[in-house]
């Protein structure tokens, strides 16, 4: 995963936000399946040349959204499955990162149907990349 995961310390994202992110884009498409284990904070902050207390505040909020799972003694792991929730709840996520793109592409003066059209390309590349993974 350590080679998988990058920081941008320019980019505008808190570092520990990116992580999270990292850490999703890697789990949908696959590349990190469930049940797989995740560098230890102090591997990855080290590798990542970061304070550990950002990668631990990456982790955990990847762990309360259920997306990691840590097994005392034995270290985080990827979720053996999606984190359960309630209807009303995933709708709400999917609202909030819905609002996230539309506010991206009307700040860069893109059209709503290149908008769609991106969410249907990284839609159909994560279907791919977890296709591939499966193999």
């Amino acid at each position: 995963m350590n080679a998988l995961l990058h920081v941008d310390p320019t980019d505008a994202a808190p570092i520990w936000r990116q992580i999270e992110a990292s850490v999703r884009r890697l789990v949908a498409a696959g590349a990190l399946a469930p049940g797989a284990p995740v560098p230890s904070v102090r591997e990855l902050a080290r590798e990542l040349r970061i304070n550990p207390a950002t990668v631990a505040k990456g982790y955990q909020r990847l762990v309360d959204a259920g997306v990691l799972a840590v097994r005392r003694g034995e270290g985080t792991f990827v979720a053996a499955s999606p984190p359960p929730m309630g209807a009303a709840a995933r709708d709400g996520a999917l609202r909030d990162g819905a609002t996230r793109l539309a506010a991206l592409a009307i700040t860069l003066g893109a059209s709503r149907d290149e908008a769609v059209g991106a969410l249907e390309a990284a839609w159909d590349a994560f279907e791919a990349a977890r296709k591939e993974a499966g193999r």
